[in-house]
């Protein structure tokens, strides 16, 4: 058995949103705390599967609040693809006006080259955000042990809160609507 080094580098890429999103003041709360009026910072891994894209559904809807600041990771095997780098970076312009549309909130971006478990807690580890959300395929014990999951090691791993949203079979598409 090889022993993972917890400290080797990795390399990622920025991606630059577009600025067509109006820069907008932070608001000011009469009450509360100075966290409070800042915002919190809020990590959401994401991919190009639809259990990724539902929990960043169900972040929108039930966790961020208007003065958070949502960074979208997305783990690949290489950031120096152009191929990689330009789907990539569409995925996120487009999450990143819908998180603009839907909450009103500030998103960064990250493509980031490595393990994908590995990178997410490491990219956690920099933002020190309030949460953590992926998604995940919902595989079964067995499948997971052989297969490995990338939100079982993060949930192990990562020292900020990991929310694992499972995609609903039952609830299907309904349970994120707005009523």
């Amino acid at each position: 058995m090889e022993t993972v080094m917890e400290d080797e580098e990795y390399t990622y890429r920025d991606v630059f949103l577009p600025t067509l999103i109006p820069r907008i003041p932070a608001p000011g709360l009469e009450r509360g705390t100075v966290e409070r009026r800042r915002g919190r910072d809020i990590v959401i891994a994401i991919d190009h599967g639809p259990n990724s894209k539902h929990a960043f559904d169900w972040a929108l809807i039930h966790l961020v609040r208007l003065a958070d600041t949502l960074y979208l990771v997305h783990a690949v095997s290489s950031v120096r693809s152009e191929i990689i780098y330009e789907a990539s970076q569409a995925l996120m312009e487009k999450l990143s006006v819908e998180a603009f549309q839907i909450a009103m909130v500030k998103t960064m971006a990250r493509i980031v080259s490595g393990d994908a478990g590995k990178v997410i807690c490491k990219e956690a580890e920099r933002v020190k955000p309030a949460a953590v959300v992926m998604g995940t395929r919902g595989r079964s014990l067995i499948q997971s042990v052989f297969q490995g999951s990338v939100s079982d090691y993060c949930v192990h791993n990562c020292k900020f809160a990991p929310v694992i949203i499972v995609p609903g079979k039952e609830a299907g598409d309904g349970s994120l609507t707005w009523n």
